[in-house]
């Protein structure tokens, strides 16, 4: 068995790594027990080094970054299968816009598997993961970083990204709604989201579902906008016929076992 000291180095690694992880993913990785991995976490939450959130284990930050982390925990299963499923929509040598957001983030870990890539991001988390690829080219615009997740707004970051093209855009987003359409909850990250569409020849959306269940204040976009839709679940029917009614490709991660197959990548309905 490993030794104790050895145990935690791997834990907070793992932290590192991922951002986040839970207690049956670090008991399979250290191969012992669940009480040993409890205990264990327990020490390291007493030393400040990490915190437990919604079920789940996370890195200890200060501020904004730790709301970012307890972020990036919630439905983080859906999100690494959401981020996978993206990858294989994304060849090398491909240039993308990529907007900051906590589904965006994990796609960027996954998107390592791709090499050459041309990146334009405002997540300065994203434009750091993306810089280790093998022959990536990262651009990261200026303008004012938000405290709470470290991604730049602004006019000036809009202006850069005019000064781009892009195969695609991928973006989260905060909200959709089968009659408002893709939205955000604020003006800023709509503004963003749109110039990265304008510069892009083909959008993807990419949101768990508890994006299907919320309405935001600010419009982003209306259907006809975006090509793809990468889901955890299927939508709910209203706004499944609104996919279908605009064209969407719709690709339903829960359903995809090994190869995808017509019904695993097909418009909703």
């Amino acid at each position: 068995m490993m030794h104790k000291t050895d145990r935690y180095n791997a834990i907070m690694a793992s932290l590192r790594h991922a951002g986040s992880t839970s207690i049956a993913e670090l008991t399979r990785k250290l191969a012992v027990s669940d009480e040993t991995v409890r205990r264990d976490v327990k020490v390291l939450e007493s030393r400040g080094l990490l915190e437990r959130v919604h079920g789940a284990v996370i890195l200890a930050e200060h501020g904004g970054e730790a709301e970012f982390q307890k972020r990036m925990a919630q439905n983080a299963a859906a999100k690494r299968a959401i981020a996978e499923a993206t990858v294989a929509e994304v060849e090398d040598g491909d240039a993308i816009m990529i907007d900051n957001g906590t589904t965006t983030a994990y796609v960027a870990r996954a998107l390592l598997a791709r090499r050459n890539l041309f990146v334009v991001t405002n997540g300065t988390e994203i434009a750091r993961t993306l810089a280790r690829g093998e022959g990536n080219r990262v651009h990261l615009p200026g303008g004012e970083i938000r405290p709470d997740d470290y991604s730049v707004f602004g006019e000036a970051s809009v202006n850069f990204i005019r000064n781009f093209r892009a195969k695609m855009a991928i973006l989260s987003i905060g909200a959709i709604h089968y009659e408002g359409g893709y939205m955000d909850f604020h003006l800023e990250e709509a503004e963003l989201a749109r110039t990265m569409i304008r510069q892009s020849s083909k959008v993807m959306v990419v949101a768990d579902t508890s994006k299907f269940h919320n309405q935001a204040p600010v419009s982003v976009c209306g259907f006809d906008d975006v090509g793809t839709m990468i889901c955890d679940r299927a939508p709910p029917g209203p706004l499944a016929r609104r996919f279908e009614q605009h064209d969407v490709r719709v690709i339903d991660v829960s359903r995809a076992s090994g190869a995808q197959t017509n019904a695993d990548e097909t418009t909703a309905g």
